[in-house]
């Protein structure tokens, strides 16, 4: 099975928890049959990113739920983990598309003016 294929199969997996009442987690938002071949990795690094901060939310919010504070710090140090892992992918597609890199510096600034920060 080759990534495109991978990433077909992942993203018709519907990946969700029920908490209070609601679904959360993504499926990777993409159709990859749309995608360029040299487009493929940005996609793959975004999906990734996603897939952490999904990660984060779940176990932050589990850490909330729970009164177990053994279970509590040791959802906390996963999600932790999980934001490392988000810097890494970023830190790739920086590199990978540099449309996003001069974004991301744009966005800096704009918060910066608005915010005096």
């Amino acid at each position: 099975m080759d990534r495109r294929d991978f990433l077909k199969t992942a993203a018709i997996l519907p990946i969700a928890l029920n908490i209070g009442g609601g679904s959360m987690l993504s499926k990777i938002p993409l159709n990859l049959d749309k995608v360029k071949k040299e487009g493929i990795d940005k996609e793959i690094l975004r999906a990734g990113i996603i897939a952490e901060l999904d990660a984060i939310n779940l176990y932050e919010q589990m850490a909330a739920m729970t009164t177990n504070e053994n279970i509590r710090k040791i959802l906390l140090d996963i999600a932790k983990e999980e934001k490392t892992h988000v810097g890494e992918f970023h830190a790739l597609l920086l590199k990978e598309d540099k449309e996003q890199e001069k974004e991301m510096e744009e966005g800096k600034k704009e918060v910066k003016e608005i915010t005096g920060k």
